[in-house]
């Protein structure tokens, strides 16, 4: 799918990083795409077809640049322009279903037939869903080769290729040449052994602005002690997938646009899924500016916006543990919500010891929670029973949750358990579900936010915020941090009263 020109040719001259991985420049003279900020001779406009995906420059034939490395770009938004199905599809090709499932099987996950599925990829990305999945599998691998020592055997599966002659193959048809040789050209100055026992050192990229700071508030105000460690520039916690378990550290720097990622997990299988959690954590794929610009168009939400640019959606690593986090912050603080998830960390999690202070435990499956009384921990009666009966139907198969299910149809299951209510589920939506949409509308804090002298009903709130979509989750974090920032300026103006 070819982009006009003319729509980000001032972004193409200007290297400019906002609209990095919102585009790829397909360069006729070379044969080769690149990135909107690589540094080479800025080619003639005549001489460039653009794309919105990286899978769409590959599938009309260019090969990716050995300089800006598309590898390393933010990526292209999953819901940039696309329908919920395409939307959904992507999140769960990122996830690696096309790595062991089918396009069949991935068709029927999100109640579409095979043929509207490859027409609603053609027609908003330019790929098939089985370009994209080989376009993710190959920048993975290039990313592992040019920036690890790990072998190139634990590459070719980390990224989800089958064999590696299947692996060798790719490399060779697209870079013409084979992973041996691009791992002996690459520019490396580290002479220690970067493998998975001494911690996968990565980068990832982000497109500006992303008030990671922020962030990192948020995230820190919420922190399971135990399980995770938030300071002021950094993220770490533990981690647990098939049975195995591990840790990983995200450290920001100022103004570089990208994050340093270190992980200590034994299977590099999982890599690729370890790092695709930590970029929904940070909402790391989101274009900030063209939301924010979306918001601005509502009066009340465009002064927020410019006080607080680049807010985004917090994820999280485990669905469940988020889901749990959500039943027992109903009806207490914030901070006794988290002295209760530690409580449960520390009863029913494993114990882990790694070189981050702080992190002493692995938090519980639902296989575990959902046979434990979890008695005398402070956690009310009919909280337990909410979250045994989630365990339960998690572990059974009877409730999913993640990106692969409707928000409407998730409430509406998890609002059968006695004791959950639409704030809880809709909570979940926003941090487990990856929902941009997300809204939890009997919020008393969102409906206070709006208007400062009228508290809304839930109902009044609803109405609102149909301008917002399909951003209301967007709105529900610019508007809690607009509504933080009040509460702190008028008790300081109160307490400086008093004095």
């Amino acid at each position: 799918m070819l982009l006009n020109p003319d729509d980000y040719e001032d972004a193409r001259q200007c290297r400019d990083p906002r609209f990095d991985g919102r585009f790829f420049v397909g360069v006729l003279t070379t044969g080769i795409y690149c990135r909107p900020v690589c540094p080479v001779r800025i080619p003639k406009k005549e001489n460039v077809q653009l794309y919105k995906t990286a899978a769409g420059a590959s599938a009309a034939g260019f090969r990716p640049c050995l300089r800006c490395r598309p590898e390393s770009s933010p990526g292209t938004p999953a819901w940039s322009g696309s329908s919920w199905k395409v939307s959904r599809a992507l999140q769960l090709i990122d996830q690696g279903f096309l790595d062991e499932g089918s396009v069949d099987e991935l068709s029927d996950q999100i109640a579409v037939g095979p043929r509207q599925l490859s027409r609603l990829f053609q027609n908003h990305l330019g790929a098939s869903p089985v370009e994209v999945a080989q376009t993710r599998r190959l920048h993975f691998a290039k990313k592992l080769i040019d920036e690890t020592n790990m072998p190139l055997s634990e590459i070719c599966f980390a990224a989800g290729f089958g064999s590696i002659r299947r692996f060798n193959a790719v490399f060779n048809k697209t870079y013409e040449r084979s992973p041996k040789q691009l791992r002996d050209k690459r520019n490396v100055t580290e002479k220690d052994e970067n493998g998975l026992s001494e911690g996968i050192r990565i980068t990832l990229s982000y497109r500006p602005p992303f008030d990671w700071k922020s962030h990192l508030a948020f995230l820190a105000y919420r922190s399971i002690p135990g399980v995770e460690v938030v300071t002021a520039t950094s993220y770490a916690r533990t981690i647990s997938l098939d049975g195995a378990a591990g840790h990983f550290l995200v450290e920001f720097e100022e103004e570089s646009h990208r994050v340093q990622v270190e992980i200590h997990y034994p299977e590099s299988r999982q890599l690729y899924q370890i790092i695709d959690r930590i970029k929904s954590i940070f909402d790391l794929r989101a274009d900030s500016e063209q939301i924010d610009k979306f918001l601005s168009k509502d009066k009340t939400l465009k002064s927020m916006v410019k006080k607080f640019p680049g807010l985004r959606v917090p994820g999280c690593w485990s669905e469940f543990e988020v889901a749990v986090r959500a039943v027992l912050g109903q009806q207490v603080t914030v901070k006794a919500a988290s002295t209760l998830v530690s409580r449960i960390a520390e009863r029913y999690g494993k114990s882990y010891i790694c070189n981050i202070e702080g992190l002493t435990h692995v938090f519980p499956g639902p296989e575990k929670l959902q046979r434990t009384k979890m008695d005398n921990m402070g956690i009310v009666t009919q909280r337990i029973v909410a979250i045994r009966t989630i365990a339960a139907q998690v572990a059974k198969g009877e409730m999913v949750i993640d990106c692969s299910v409707d928000t409407a149809e998730f409430v509406e299951q998890i609002c059968t358990i006695k004791g959950i209510g639409e704030w809880t589920a809709f909570y979940i939506a926003m941090r487990a579900l990856n929902d941009p949409n997300a809204f939890p509308y009997s919020d008393l804090i969102l409906r206070r936010a709006i208007d400062k002298d009228e508290e809304l009903t839930p109902k009044q709130l609803l109405l609102r915020s149909e301008p917002w979509q399909p951003w209301r989750a967007y709105a529900v974090i610019l508007l809690w941090k607009n509504y933080g920032t009040f509460i702190k300026k008028s008790a300081n103006n109160k307490k400086k009263r008093k004095n």
